[in-house]
């Protein structure tokens, strides 16, 4: 992995946003849970596309989805997610989901316009167990 690479490009994309789990220790664990479900685009020798994909066994999760500007409308953002897609439904996984900033329009327009839609019958809830967790 290209994790430096990755992680610039990510950083420096409006509507990704990281935390400890894109740590590069948590990073290499993930994609060995998950090998060869996420993809890089290259152009030049450069990292001008990301898309972390893995599952949990029965649905699919993309993450981070991003395309430096100068290579945006050029059918690279695209192409990771229908090559994440059919990797995923090579191991059997035939539902994938998503996370997309509320605010980030632009993303959601984006995945409207391949077919996905938004879920309103559920509400995400997210625990950071290093900070606490008394049960």
């Amino acid at each position: 992995m290209d994790y430096d690479d990755v992680i610039s490009l990510w950083e420096s994309t409006e509507g990704v946003r990281l935390g400890d789990a894109d740590k590069k220790e948590n990073m290499e664990q993930y994609l060995l849970r998950n090998p060869g479900l996420s993809f890089a685009a290259r152009k030049n020798g450069h990292i001008v596309g990301a898309v972390l994909c893995g599952h949990d066994g029965r649905r699919g999760y993309l993450h981070h989805l991003a395309v430096a500007k100068a290579y945006r409308r050029q059918g690279i953002a695209t192409a990771l997610v229908s090559r994440c897609l059919a990797q995923l439904r090579l191991i059997g996984i035939e539902k994938c989901h998503l996370f997309v900033l509320e605010k980030n329009s632009e993303a959601q327009k984006f995945w409207q316009k391949l077919g996905w839609s938004e879920r309103t019958d559920i509400k995400m809830m997210s625990l950071n167990m290093s900070n606490s967790f008394n049960i």
